[in-house]
């Protein structure tokens, strides 16, 4: 004698399985990324340079691509011996927190957040900003002067005009 329910059991685990096995990832393994160009980087340098000159400050700048990497680096005359070490510290706090560095220090100052006191080599201070395009952060900017983020801004809308952010 058959069992008809014996039989539809078995069937529907075939299909059940053949389903799970037969599934599309659910993303692809592969994503497009936009990189930030020495030339972008030097025009950033440039922006920022031409905004500091304006307002007469002397300020040092370092440019990150998205991986951290130093693409550009410019210290105007007269800017302090450690300025261009405290514009990549900036730099890099942009660029790992996705947000300006004066956001970052906010946070560590009303005590929200203290884990950028902690991770070595990081510098919430105010002077830096990510370099944010169609949703991706492909670099970050970082100023010497307490001005850094106005300067860093500059730099960007002399490149990219108002197509880059930094949130």
């Amino acid at each position: 004698m058959r069992n008809p329910g014996l039989f539809v059991t078995i069937a529907a685990i075939a299909v059940l399985t053949a389903s799970a096995t037969s599934a599309a990832p659910a993303t692809s393994p592969l994503r497009t990324i936009r990189i930030l160009s020495s030339a972008g980087a030097r025009g950033l340098v440039e922006g920022c340079t031409a905004w500091a000159e304006k307002n007469r400050v002397t300020v040092a700048m370092a440019v990150l691509d998205w991986g951290g990497n130093l693409i550009e680096s410019h210290a105007m005359e007269g800017s302090a011996p450690n300025a261009i070490d405290t514009a990549l510290l900036k730099a890099r706090n942009a660029l790992r927190w996705r947000r300006p560095s004066s956001e970052t220090a906010q946070i560590v100052r009303s005590g929200q957040n203290l884990a950028p006191t902690y991770i070595r080599g990081d510098f919430p201070m105010p002077g830096a900003v990510p370099i944010v395009v169609d949703g991706q952060v492909v670099g970050a900017m970082g100023v010497s002067s307490g001005d850094g983020e106005k300067c860093a801004q500059a730099g960007m809308d002399a490149v990219f005009g108002k197509t880059a952010t930094t949130k």
